[in-house]
């Protein structure tokens, strides 16, 4: 045998580590970028309930609303 038991059970570790950790890499990744999206979303949520909660410029009435009368 070319390599031994010893040294194929030491590469075949550090390859279980390494498959680990870029999985654990790849979960964190694909959690923040799902943040940042969900994120934008309610922001963007909020800031249209907020243009419509509060209109700046109310529009001009059409006609001259009429005295109301007792």
């Amino acid at each position: 045998m070319a390599t031994s038991k010893a040294k194929r059970a030491e590469a075949a570790k550090k390859a279980a580590r390494t498959r680990k950790r870029n999985a654990a890499l790849k979960a964190a990744e694909a959690a923040r970028v799902a943040a940042r999206r969900k994120r934008s979303r309610a922001a963007k949520k909020a800031a249209a309930t907020r243009k419509r909660a509060t209109p700046k410029r109310r529009a001009a009435p059409k006609r001259k609303a009429a005295k109301r009368r007792r």
